[in-house]
């Protein structure tokens, strides 16, 4: 899957089939491209964890991070059924 990732603000990055961003969350943006990539299971990536991004892409449409730190669950619209609980 072609994944385009966004620079947000602070350490916050945005990962997206969008090639413009346009679903990411407003409140870390302006989002700026930084780059794409090919990523499929099993992938390996030193910054984030290839099959929980590609999980949060296929189920919410986006991937968030803050420092390397998935934080797409803490930034969906209250009362998603789809969010997963701890």
């Amino acid at each position: 899957m072609q994944v385009h990732i966004f620079r947000g603000i602070g350490r916050v990055f945005g990962f997206t089939r969008d090639d413009v961003g346009g679903n990411l969350p407003a409140q870390f943006g302006p989002w700026t491209a930084f780059k794409a990539f090919d990523l499929n299971r099993g992938d390996v990536q030193t910054n984030f964890d290839v099959n929980e991004c590609l999980d949060d892409i296929e189920r919410f449409g986006f991937h968030l991070t803050d420092a390397h730190v998935r934080i797409t669950h803490q930034n969906l619209p209250h009362g998603d059924s789809s969010v997963p609980r701890s």
